[in-house]
């Protein structure tokens, strides 16, 4: 059986500041992302915002079964950070710190630049459960603050880092692959996005990979060059 990389049963607050527990200190993250999230949803009304569309979510139909990957979005979340905080450290690191600057340049454009999408259908082509769960999500999540869409974002950055990671296996790879698409689809899929959040997603995805793995990226330039 696999050990953990940090013994987390003699954590104590006290020792946060400690080099092996001071890690824990990217999760405050969460904190001020979800301040900010309540504030930019409560505080900013729709007619202040403006609406993103393109040619694209005219094309794409609604489905209501990709509510389910939209919702695996959240598990993945947890899983992924979950197994990085007991079993790698620095994996931790680089996703918790690329899940952080999503963050903060996604809630700074929904602050500058208000969006919106009025892309939801006003009545469901079917009824059953799965329209239930996405007829809940949009009562659950305003259809504000959408440009970029911090789904794809994070997904984005789960993805690059499990399949930098030299231990995963192959499945596992293909397995997050495939999860993590079949999540940017769904954005579309069940109208939570327009098209335009999701490419509007991709240069802050870029900017997050540099950050996060310069280090790396120096090295292979090196190499490259010799």
């Amino acid at each position: 059986m696999k050990q953990p990389a940090v013994d987390y049963r003699a954590f104590r607050l006290s020792k946060l500041h400690d080099p092996q527990y001071s890690h824990l200190k990217l999760l405050f993250g969460w904190v001020g992302y979800f301040i900010l999230y309540f504030l930019t949803e409560n505080l900013i009304p729709a007619e202040r915002c403006t609406p993103v569309h393109m040619w694209l979510d005219d094309v794409i139909p609604f489905c209501e079964w990709f509510v389910i990957p939209y919702v695996f979005w959240y598990v993945l979340i947890v899983l992924s950070l979950g197994y990085f905080l007991l079993y790698d450290v620095d994996s931790f690191r680089r996703l918790q710190t690329y899940i952080i600057i999503t963050q903060i340049v996604a809630v700074t454009v929904y602050i500058l630049f208000p969006s919106r999408q009025d892309l939801r259908p006003t009545v469901f082509p079917r009824d059953n459960f799965l329209t239930d769960c996405v007829a809940l999500l949009y009562r659950l999540d305003t259809n504000t603050g959408v440009c970029p869409s911090l789904h794809v974002a994070y997904s984005m950055g789960i993805a690059s880092v499990w399949l930098k990671k030299k231990d995963a296996s192959r499945w596992c790879k293909a397995a997050v692959t495939v999860a993590v698409i079949l999540i940017c689809l769904s954005t579309m899929m069940i109208k939570q996005h327009s098209a335009v959040d999701f490419f509007a997603a991709l240069p802050v995805c870029l900017l997050a990979e540099g950050i996060v793995y310069k280090d790396r990226y120096r090295i292979s330039l090196r190499r490259k060059r010799r």
